[in-house]
């Protein structure tokens, strides 16, 4: 079992705070805050959990263009609605998880939810950007909205807790979320003194971020909230104990080992590429989104 074990390469704290447009206070863990690889993810900002303030007029980011890749969102404390081009809408409330395929474009804007934002509160949520592979780059957008209810939940013995299933595949149990190439994303949710594990192959890119509480990790490592943990990419076996209730976010993923072109918004191979997703913007190709 020693042999196998998937061992911590780092424990990260999270980077200085940056705004989002004036409604998401993230902590990008990479690329910029840390140069981790964790290919097929391309992008963590991490809105740590803060209090917003009441407000009428919802904070919150305009119109802007994807291509290229997935956002996905997740969501903790608070509530954020969201519309794009192509006529999806919706609100994240806890628990509920947007997986939008930008792909070939799409403009997208999102705000704290009107109720949300009229009383204030607690706010706390991830967004990913999941690269697609080359000859998916240009697919159809498409959206997945996945309400807490519909997590596949698999629910681990002695009342050590539950692993909610976004993507992948743990134990049989089969998140509802299709991916482009294989990607595992779970909500772990451990009572203090849970137990889990995982097996992810040895060449999957993988990280854990403590949305909550207090892990140690393979026996040895604690970590706690808010700090994310960065896994080398040898053997395959991890271990997570709660020292106390716990949240964590798990990723991991088989690299998409292609080049990189990226720019804003826009996540492709070539720069021939960004030139080309720029001009389509500029030709409002990317459809249309008030304001």
């Amino acid at each position: 079992m020693e042999t196998n074990v998937k061992k911590v390469s780092a424990i990260l704290n999270p980077p200085a705070p940056h705004m989002v447009g004036d409604g998401f206070r993230v902590h990008n863990f990479f690329p910029s805050g840390y140069k981790l690889n964790m290919s097929p993810f391309f992008m963590l900002d991490y809105n740590a959990k803060i209090e917003f303030s009441a407000r009428n007029e919802p904070r919150g980011v305009g119109v802007h263009p994807h291509r290229g890749f997935e956002t996905v969102t997740i969501a903790y404390h608070g509530a954020v609605a969201h519309h794009d081009s192509a006529g999806n809408s919706g609100i994240i409330y806890p628990g509920d998880v947007q997986w939008m395929t930008a792909a070939s474009g799409i403009l997208h804007k999102e705000y704290h939810e009107e109720n949300f934002s009229k009383k204030g509160g607690p706010f706390q949520m991830v967004q990913l950007w999941v690269n697609l592979p080359a000859k998916d780059k240009m697919s159809p957008p498409k959206y997945q909205g996945v309400k807490h209810s519909e997590v596949q939940k698999f629910t681990l013995s002695d009342n050590a807790g539950v692993i909610e299933v976004i993507a992948g595949d743990y134990k049989g149990t089969k998140g509802s979320v299709s991916t482009f190439s294989p990607i595992e994303v779970y909500n772990v949710r451990l009572t203090k003194g849970g137990k889990t594990s995982f097996n992810f192959p040895s060449n999957f890119n993988t990280g854990f971020v403590i949305i909550e509480g207090n892990i140690k990790v393979n026996g040895s490592e604690n970590t706690k909230t808010d700090q994310m943990v960065h896994f080398k990419n040898e053997g395959e076996a991890i271990e997570i104990e709660a020292l106390e209730n716990s949240v964590i976010l798990v990723l991991s993923g088989e690299p998409i080992n292609e080049p990189i072109a990226s720019y804003g918004p826009f996540l492709m191979n070539k720069p021939e590429e960004i030139q080309q997703a720029i001009a389509d913007y500029n030709e409002g190709k990317f459809g249309y989104l008030e304001e």
